[in-house]
């Protein structure tokens, strides 16, 4: 039998119109009676959700027109997609379940946790992530267009803003804001001027007044550069530093298995060949081989392809450290 809160949450959103929570609510059934091992009847329900010509997201997302404060994106990315590592995979899907199940929480006088950072260096995961979050929750990922936020005059960023967040909570969504140092500095800095300590103060009061529907993924690049009030807004916050060996020893697992062939190289030498690589290199260098596979069939040789993308990314890693210095 499916849980009481979950068959509540159905017909409330059916009564309501609510496309977004319809399907969300279906989602979370399914998984539920999979668990239970009830593997026919989560089948048809996935086969009705399954027949709606385009998932609620889309429906949401086409209705928001993008402004110079912000852009707004249909998330197409899924978590599944993601090499993370266990625990922080287990935290957000612990967040992705409560927003899912918020009505349950909120009968008990708790609200789902909505505000997520991750912090580590480029080209790590961080984006990727909000928009995977995004799609999990069948929502619009809005970027915040630095853009146009920041104003060069007195107040004018401040400002805003409040338009931005105003704009925000009255849907549901996913806010990411990348290199959120830029704004939330530490206020003790000397060197900062009384503008960018108005422009924080303006910050964290919008991130408090944020519903709980509304999911805030913000990244930085500089945690140590953040001011400490705004670290503790946030109730998750996790570390995506440069893949590990046995990441990418998964990640081109996943290449392989995709190809349906050998790369030309035992998976774990090659993997010790990519120290150093971040997921976004790793990402490239995927994207890359599956090109060159297809456009060089059928003499297409993947040792050899794998060794021209190896050379290419040590090249290229040697430029950025000479630029560097």
């Amino acid at each position: 039998m499916a849980r009481s809160d979950l068959v509540l949450s159905l017909i409330e959103a059916g009564v309501k119109g609510d496309q977004a929570r319809l399907r969300r609510t279906v989602e979370a059934l399914i998984a539920d009676e999979r668990a239970k091992q009830h593997n026919a009847l989560a089948d048809r329900l996935d086969r009705v959700i399954s027949k709606q010509p385009e998932a609620a997201a889309n429906v949401i997302a086409d209705q928001i027109s993008s402004t110079d404060l912000f852009s707004a994106k249909t998330p197409e990315r899924q978590l599944s997609e993601l090499v993370l590592p266990s625990p922080i995979t287990k935290l957000v899907r612990q967040m992705i379940e409560e927003q899912h199940r918020s009505e349950l929480l909120k009968a008990y006088n708790l609200k789902p946790r909505h505000r997520l950072i991750a912090v580590g260096p480029p080209g790590n995961g961080k984006t990727s992530l909000a928009e995977a979050i995004a799609y999990e929750l069948m929502v619009p990922l809005i970027t915040l267009s630095y853009e146009g936020i920041i104003g060069s005059y007195l107040g004018q960023t401040a400002q805003r803003l409040g338009r931005l967040f105003s704009f925000v909570r009255q849907r549901s969504c996913v806010l990411f804001i990348d290199e959120f140092d830029a704004l939330g500095k530490e206020r003790g800095d000397l060197h900062e001027t009384g503008e960018i300590k108005r422009v924080v103060n303006s910050l964290l009061l919008q991130i408090d007044s944020l519903p709980s529907h509304v999911v805030l993924v913000a990244a930085s690049n500089h945690e140590e550069l953040l001011d400490r009030a705004a670290w503790r807004r946030f109730e998750i916050k996790i570390d995506l530093p440069k893949p590990t060996v046995k990441q990418r020893i998964q990640w081109l697992s996943r290449l392989k298995k995709s190809l349906k062939q050998s790369l030309g190289y035992d998976i774990e030498k090659l993997a010790r060949k990519l120290a150093g690589a971040s997921f976004s290199d790793l990402e490239q260098f995927s994207l890359n081989i599956r090109r060159r596979y297809v456009l060089e069939q059928p003499q297409s040789s993947l040792r050899k392809i794998v060794n021209s993308e190896l050379s290419t990314l040590r090249s290229r890693k040697g430029r950025s450290s000479t630029s560097g210095q």
